[in-house]
This record gives structure tokens, sequence and C-alpha cells, in this order.
């Protein structure tokens, strides 16, 4: 049996643990939902005062070019593209995870439908993100495509001759189980099919080698694993053999070749600028920088290889301790054992009372989150915990199953106050 002891021990030799201090980490509280909202960085709050203090309060409009504010977009994406094996010049940090993925699906059908005009299917997993599925539902609305949606092991049998482009999250929000990223991008281009990938549960998390997958499209969000704040820009890339070839839907301003010039007509920049939209939320970036910056402290301690095995150890030690401790109490593992297949995350399954035990260990000061199964058997109600290997540590993992033995011991979480639902889940 793992002790106690055996966890405070995996800390003390733990080379990340330095990493730890760099985030605002709230007494008496186990975070494991930074795979939802990451945690503060020590240094955000008195970034974002600068920039409103000195750069905006004394530079004023100046700041746009005495601060770097006009290239923010670019210099934090290739903060970010050294984390998805993506080159520098190659990422723009901007808008929500929705707009990107509306951009770069637009650019996918729009070369889909210049190639193979008769292919008019999108494939899609049918647990995928659901901002991913009405986003694709809303497009396949406006340009004649079916969305189709099918389960893992189904995916490679959609690669018909109707498929033009197959959308996919690296890593399933509900579960943790990771794509084989290279796989399916060889398998896709072997059939003539696209492959949008969205890195919202992976960038930052886990290795991603976009150029060595040889993928087309990608976005993610700035604020998970990159901790960037609530609302965060989040970031997209497009594969440079695309970048220029077609115009994203969303020609605001940012995105022209040269904005200041204001001419009546639109020319798109070259390469990933022209996915630029409106006017960039600078307060935002600067928070999002310093989530950014954490991540070159984590180079020199091996980099996302290093976060990665941690990560691994720490979700294994979750499972281990788990099925020691709360064996007989109905619960499942939704996620993947083998390392390969598995994000950063440990799902838990259960027939009955799911949302309450997660309730009930948010008033502990566990904090995780709830997700709903589909209400027909094909997927339960999930515990879903996070582990990000940045500022988590062994012993908080024995802690929290500590105190979820408890609640599901004593049936704590049947109290009436767990079971009423709350507005975010």
């Amino acid at each position: 049996m793992t002790t106690l002891n055996d966890c405070r021990a995996l800390d003390a030799r733990d080379a990340l643990r330095p990493l730890r201090d760099h985030f605002v980490l709230p007494d008496g509280v186990i975070y494991l939902d930074g795979n939802s909202l990451g945690v503060l960085p020590k240094s955000a709050a008195a970034r974002v005062a600068d920039v409103i203090t000195r750069e905006w309060g004394q530079d004023l409009i100046r700041a746009w070019n005495s601060a770097g504010w006009f290239n923010l977009p670019q210099r934090l994406g290739d903060k970010i593209a050294a984390l998805i094996g993506a080159g520098p010049g190659e990422v723009v940090a901007t808008d929500s995870t929705s707009v990107n993925l509306y951009k770069v699906l637009s650019a996918a059908l729009s070369m889909a439908a210049e190639d193979a005009p008769a292919r008019k299917v999108i494939v899609s997993e049918r647990s995928n993100f659901p901002t991913d599925l009405y986003i694709a539902e809303g497009l396949c609305r406006e340009r004649g495509y079916r969305l189709q949606l099918v389960e893992p092991d189904e995916i490679n049998a959609a690669l018909t001759q109707d498929a033009a482009v197959l959308m996919l999250t690296h890593v399933n929000y509900r579960t943790g189980a990771m794509h084989d990223m290279a796989a399916l991008t060889q398998a896709a281009h072997a059939a003539g099919v696209l492959v949008v990938w969205d890195l919202a549960h992976s960038a930052g998390a886990v290795p991603v080698d976009l150029h060595g997958a040889a993928a087309d499209f990608a976005i993610g969000c700035g604020y998970k694993y990159l901790n960037g704040g609530p609302g965060a820009p989040a970031f997209v890339w497009v594969h440079p053999r695309h970048a220029d070839r077609f115009r994203q839907p969303l020609s605001g301003w940012w995105g022209h070749a040269a904005p200041f010039e204001f001419t009546p007509d639109y020319r798109p920049a070259p390469g990933i600028t022209r996915y630029l939209c409106g006017t960039q939320p600078i307060l935002s970036l600067a928070a999002l920088e310093c989530g950014l910056d954490v991540f070159g402290a984590a180079n020199a301690l091996g980099g996302m290889a290093a976060l990665q095995a941690k990560s691994l150890a720490l979700t294994d030690l979750f499972i281990t301790l788990v099925e020691e401790r709360c064996a007989g109490h109905g619960l499942g593992l939704a996620t993947p054992r083998e390392h390969e297949k598995r994000g950063s995350q440990i799902c838990l399954s259960r027939s009955e009372g799911a949302y309450a035990i997660v309730q009930a260990l948010i008033a502990r000061g566990v904090i995780g989150d709830f997700r709903a199964g589909s209400g027909d058997g094909r997927h339960p109600d999930i515990l879903r915990f996070g582990f990000t290997p940045l500022y988590i540590g062994f012993e908080d993992v024995w802690h929290a199953v500590e105190h979820l033995k408890q609640v599901l011991e004593t049936a704590e979480w049947q109290r009436p106050e767990f079971n009423q639902k709350h507005a975010v889940t």
C-alpha cells in the first residue's frame, strides 16, 4: 500500500518542485482543475498593473510602439509555438478558441472545396468538446456540408471519399484520452482529408509536435494549462504550406497586410498574421505572457518531456490510491491507463451522485469538476481531476484521495447543499 510518507519522499526527489513557487496557491486548497482554469502566476498582478499604470497610464497610445503592444500576438505566439512543435512566426495568440476554430475550419473547407468539391462531410468525435461541434454545425449550414459524429474507434472508417475535414481534440475533455496525432493525420492525408486539431487540453500539458505529425491546422486556449487567466486569448497555427493559400473569413483590419495605410480594400497579411482580426486585448495578452514565461523556467528543468513524465507519475499515483483506498464505492476509471493514450487528467465515472461528490470535495478544498454523461448510457457522469505538473505535488494527490475516501465512506455527498446545481459545474 502506498503511504503518505511515500508521497512526501516523491516530492522531495521532484526536480520540478521549484516551479510551484511561480504560482499563487491558496492555503487549504488542492487545485485539481487546472485543465479548466489554470492558477494565477505570481508575476501576473504586477505585470498587468504595470501595463495599466505605466504603459497605458503614462505612455498612452505611444505604448503600441514603445511598449511593443503591436507585436504581442506574434511574440506570445512564438512562445506557444515552442510548446506545440511549431516554428517561429507560425502562431499568433488572439481571440477565443471558438473564434479561431471558425477561422481555420472555414479555411480548411475552402481548400477542400477547391481541391475536391464533391467532398461534403466534416468528421468529428461524438464526445468532442461541444463548442467545436457547434462551430462545425454552423459552418455546415452555411456551406452545405454535413457533420458526421463517430466514436474514437470509428474514425479511420469514416475517412471516406465524402470526407473533406477531420476535426478532433487531441486530448478528450471528458475522459482525458489522447489521440495518436501523427497516425490519425497520416491516415486522413492518405484519404485526401485535411485535419484540424484542437489543443485546448494538450498545449502545456503533453508534448505536441505539429510539424512532426504534418498537421494542417491547430487551435487552442490560453487559460487552462498555459495559466493565462479567465478568458485569456487563445492561439491559432496553420502549417506554412497552407498559410498564404486562402483568406480566413474574419478579415478585420489587424490581419491586413498594412493596417495603418487605411485602404478601403482588404489585402491579407502574409502568413499567420492574416489570422488576426480586430484590435488585440493588451491586458489579457500581458497576463497570458506571465503564464507562458513559467515554461521558460521549466525548460531549464527538462521542458515538456519532464513535465509529461511528472504528469504521468501523478496520474498513476492517483489511480493507484483511488483503487487502494476507495474500492467498493462504485467508481470506474474513464481515462486510459496506457501512458501513450492519456493526457494530464484522470476521470472517474459513477452512476450516482457524481455531481454531489465533486461539490462535497470542493467544500473540503479539493477542487475538481463534474461533466455530465450522455444520458443514453453511452457516456457516464464524470468526476474530472486535472494534474498540472507545474504546481501539483505527490502529497497533494494523497490528500485529495483521502478526502474522496471520506466523502464516500460517510455519504457526505448526500447532503442537500451538495445536490443543488450551480450555473458552472
